[in-house]
């Protein structure tokens, strides 16, 4: 067909056998509004329907031998999809057998037809890049500079203390480095990615680079921005001027102009994996695009993610040698209490020295949960206590009271163990909320300050104070905190998952990394290769360890792992086509919830690209199998197979 350009669209649909560019012939009335990276309407042939899409490029004629459907319309005036966001979404579907528009929803912002028009008329002013920035911190001289100008892949051990900007504000070493590596790309007219897990580290990297570049080269791109806010900032990415864009994972995404630098600042944090399909781990997205583009990519950790030593341990990134920095005094110690009111989880040694610190400066008290009594149990038998209604936990609230239901909020009143009868109900874990009260009892002339999710602290002062923290809430203290207490340890170690270990040593490494140089941080009750590598602060060899024993049992991330979910019947012709493949071993089916069954499929990571197009196909069947209604019987829903590449779910 040579009748006039064609446009090849991308439909946004979750559809697998719509993940393909379909050909339309650009009518006269769009020909100049139709250019490559806007959306578009088009028809869909099946019941005439209209589906929105976007329009990927234009051709001079199309392999279809049949008459071409029109564009239906033009929806955005200006380019919204740049040529290299779409090579990275198709790119990072395939490795997920899924689809570049999931994708696409993640790196496109939803579009504000005002903030559209009011940025295609203003004038843009982005402002000075700095002439001569100061070299990054805490590495050996030169080491980073050289290998952000040769677009180098590399792993470095950030400094683990704070650091005081020009303006009086302190952050994270980390941060400081992130934001200097960044003005150095900026210098040469590049711009940087800078990925960070959630806004806690996103206000401590945008006051590090405040004070290194000029406010108007920085962007951002997170979810706690307003809609017409976040698409404005999508908008200014999409200009000519160099630009540093930061957020959270979906920022590996962003349009970048002569990209120089993919930053990101603790991959293996839980917060940093993606939920929504296909599930594409920014580490990995980041992967794919400095190959792509040829930038520089940066990963920074106080503990490294077992995935990050494997990339190391391959020579895929280099590690860089950090320069010589004091590191915390970790001191592990046994869990034997004081006896003191209020310290009933905090040993004796521990105790006298968060006395002698909370009289000059702020005491870190790190604990597992938040709430008051986030977990009951039987008094008598230890069996956890369930309410009797709806069968959800029994807790006490974070404002303390009476134990109620965590799901339907009924008082345990009158409960009753249906195992030994026992009638009286004991703590098992002690929350931020209770923890906090304790110690304001047993502190009687210092402040005490709780943050967690439902109430978080940014940061506090140096005056004295006894800060009471979940893990990941732990707010940033002016000068560092003069001890960091450690609790609960032994609690985190209990959850039943292949990365509990890993996560554990990560949150100590960052809460340890707040402390004052020369200040003391106890590590409770816990033993073992997880307290040496925290004493020694050589998370690194730790996370080398890991991977080996995991590579002598083919759990990832030595070997790549796929959950395929669907009926039985399914799963099993799904595990038929990937164990053609050599290298390719399954485990179960087993029965999950809906009469469904799952398997997983471990292979190594040559062996991905086929993976995923053998299990792509099985999905594609699925979902285009015909299913004719049976007079009589009720319509069933249709059959859908499920797959999910490097599931974090599983075990």
């Amino acid at each position: 067909m040579t009748g006039g350009p064609v446009a090849r669209v991308l439909v946004d649909s979750p559809l697998p056998q719509l993940d393909q560019l379909f050909d339309y012939r650009v009518p006269e009335r769009l020909r100049d509004t139709a250019i490559p990276g806007v959306r578009v309407r088009v028809p869909l042939r099946s019941g005439g329907r209209i589906a929105n899409g976007w329009l990927v490029e234009l051709v001079d004629t199309s392999a279809f031998e049949g008459r071409l459907s029109d564009l239906e319309d033009v929806v955005s005036e200006v380019p919204l999809l740049m040529p290299e966001v779409w090579a990275l979404a198709r790119a990072a579907a395939d490795r997920a057998a899924g689809n570049a528009s999931d994708v696409l929803r993640l790196a496109v912002p939803s579009r504000y037809v005002r903030v559209e028009r009011a940025w295609s008329a203003a004038e843009p002013d982005p402002g000075p890049v700095p002439a001569a920035p100061a070299p990054v911190h805490g590495a050996p001289e030169g080491r980073i500079e050289d290998g952000l100008r040769s677009g180098e892949r590399m792993a470095f051990a950030a400094d683990p203390r704070p650091v005081r900007l020009p303006s009086g504000a302190w952050v994270g070493a980390w941060a400081l480095t992130l934001a200097q590596a960044a003005a150095h790309v900026l210098a040469d007219e590049r711009s940087s990615l800078l990925i960070v897990p959630d806004y806690r580290d996103q206000e401590q990297l945008q006051a590090a680079l405040e004070a290194v570049v000029d406010p108007r080269r920085i962007l951002r791109t997170d979810a706690r921005q307003s809609g017409g806010a976040r698409f404005r900032s999508f908008l200014d990415a999409t200009g000519d001027a160099a630009r540093v864009l930061i957020g959270n994972r979906s920022t590996v995404y962003a349009p970048a102009p002569r990209l120089g630098l993919i930053g990101m600042w603790d991959d293996g944090d839980t917060l940093m994996t993606e939920q929504l399909a296909p599930g594409v781990h920014p580490r990995d997205a980041a992967l794919i695009r400095q190959e792509q583009s040829g930038a520089a990519l940066l990963f920074l950790a106080h503990s490294p993610s077992v995935e990050l030593a494997r990339l190391v341990e391959i020579g895929w990134v280099k590690e860089v040698p950090g320069a010589r920095h004091a590191r915390p005094r970790v001191i592990p110690t046994e869990n034997q209490a004081s006896q003191e009111p209020g310290s009933a989880r905090i040993p004796s040694a521990a105790w006298r020295q968060a006395q002698e610190a909370a009289r000059q400066g702020p005491v870190l008290v790190q604990v597992a949960r938040p709430g008051n009594t986030p977990l009951l149990a039987c008094d008598r038998c230890r069996e956890p206590a369930r309410c009797t209604a709806c069968g959800g936990g029994l807790a006490i609230p974070r404002e303390g009271g009476a134990a109620r239901c965590v799901l339907c909020g009924q008082s345990a009143n009158g409960w009753a163990c249906p195992t030994c009868e026992g009638t009286r109900l004991r703590a098992v874990t002690i929350g931020a909320s209770r923890t906090a009260d304790e110690l304001g009892r047993a502190f009687p002339n210092t402040r005490v300050v709780l943050s967690d999710g439902e109430k978080p602290v940014l940061r506090v002062g140096a005056e004295p104070a006894l800060v009471v923290a979940t893990r990941g809430a732990e707010p940033i203290a002016d000068g560092g905190y003069r001890a960091v207490l450690l609790l609960d340890g032994e609690r985190m170690l209990l959850r039943e998952s292949l990365r509990v270990a890993e996560d554990c040593l990560r949150w100590w490494s960052n809460a340890a990394a707040l402390v004052a140089p020369g200040s003391p941080v106890f590590l409770v009750g816990v033993g073992g290769a997880l307290a040496t590598a925290l004493t020694t602060w050589r998370q690194g060899d730790w996370a080398s360890a890991e991977l080996a024993s995991r590579r002598a049992l083919r759990f990832p991330p030595a070997v790549r792992v796929a959950s395929v979910t669907a009926s039985a019947a399914n799963v099993a012709a799904a595990v038929a086509a990937a164990t053609t493949l050599e290298g390719v071993d399954v485990l179960g089916p087993t029965p999950v919830d809906d009469a469904l069954s799952r398997a997983l499929v471990r292979f190594d990571y040559a062996a991905g690209a086929r993976v995923a197009r053998e299990l792509r196909s099985e999905m594609i069947r699925v979902a285009t199998e015909r299913r004719r209604p049976v007079a009589g019987r009720p319509v069933r829903r249709p059959a859908t197979l499920r797959v999910r590449f490097d599931d974090p779910d599983v075990p």
